[in-house]
């Protein structure tokens, strides 16, 4: 068995790929637009009806791999309000440099949560929430 975390960027989706694609060097393994799905003979599901701000453009689904992770991730009803609280991504880096270089990366435009430094259990470890509102934990293990 396998979890894997689902991010809804509610429209942001697109660019937070190549932000992280950049940043902490994600790769883009799965990327599919509405417009993507085949059609249906009759109206949508409930509550998957494309709202006002959903355009056939929008990220349907995608897939990141960063590292040995996968995340995947969709525009969801692309309501402009991505809402990441109560959880984290942990971002586990190889060393103080990487670390450093990730951490500012995903700062950028973002909002440091704890700075990045030595603790008790890493010699690097911080907390910041990047410009899209997902909170990463960055850690030297």
């Amino acid at each position: 068995m396998t979890v894997q975390p689902y991010l809804m960027f509610e429209g942001r989706a697109e660019e937070a790929a190549k932000f992280y694609e950049k940043a902490i060097d994600a790769k883009i393994q799965d990327f599919m637009r509405y417009k993507d799905a085949p059609a249906t003979d009759g109206p949508p599901p409930e509550g998957c009806a494309p709202g006002p701000a959903m355009t056939p453009d929008k990220v349907m689904h995608m897939s990141l791999k960063i590292g040995d992770a996968t995340i995947m991730a969709s525009d969801g009803m692309c309501s402009g309000k991505p809402n990441f609280q109560g959880i984290s991504l942990a971002l586990i880096a190889k060393s103080e440099a990487e670390a450093n270089r990730k951490f500012a990366a995903l700062g950028d435009g973002g909002q440091v949560q704890m700075p990045l430094g030595k603790t008790f259990f890493s010699p690097a470890f911080g907390m910041v929430a990047d410009r899209f509102g997902v909170s990463w934990m960055v850690v030297v293990m």
